[in-house]
């Protein structure tokens, strides 16, 4: 049976490196030896956004809306931001959903629950949030300071801002390998 480690590393010399480092990765079979740490961002990605979803929905449901799903949570909060009705193709653009219709079914729900108004202008419609859906995203903040900010450590605060700027640099690159992707 085939050996399922990478391949070991040469060093600058052209010597052999120590051994491979093996990483925490979901999918050995794509590690690269170029790249291990490639590997294991993908893999903390995954576990972070599967975390993450888990929480927006828990945090909303303890905000009072206990029926929505992350989609729904995600448009909220970014219908809430700056106070500015916004149209689907715009908020499909800053989140970064290729699939309108996840976002519209998302609206629809979220219009049907009353916690966003939706306004025709011209050929373009618009969308707010109601009253009660700014009352919800306040409870939800109030949730994510007490069970999430508060259990924060303020010393690593610099380093989430330079990983936050790290994922949207790493968000550039692969929508650039998924249009190359698309082209092979």
């Amino acid at each position: 049976m085939p050996s399922r480690r990478a391949p070991a590393r040469t060093v600058p010399d052209g010597g052999a490196a120590a051994a491979p480092r093996a990483g925490i990765v979901s999918s050995s079979h794509l590690v690269s030896p170029a790249s291990v740490e490639l590997s294991e961002l993908e893999f903390g990605l995954i576990v972070a956004w599967n975390a993450f979803s888990r929480w927006a929905v828990r945090c909303m449901a303890a905000a009072g809306c206990p029926d929505l799903t992350v989609t729904d949570v995600l448009v909220l909060h970014h219908l809430q931001h700056r106070a500015r009705n916004k149209k689907l193709a715009d908020i499909c653009f800053v989140l970064n959903y290729e699939d309108t219709h996840v976002v519209a079914y998302a609206l629809k729900k979220l219009v049907a629950a009353g916690l966003v108004a939706a306004e025709k202008q011209g050929k373009e419609v618009f969308y707010a949030p109601t009253p009660q859906g700014e009352a919800h995203v306040q409870a939800y903040r109030e949730v994510r300071e007490a069970c999430l900010v508060a259990n924060l450590d303020a010393d690593r605060n610099p380093d989430l801002g330079e990983l936050a700027r790290l994922l949207r640099t790493m968000s550039g690159l692969y929508d650039q390998a998924a249009r190359a992707a698309t082209s092979l």
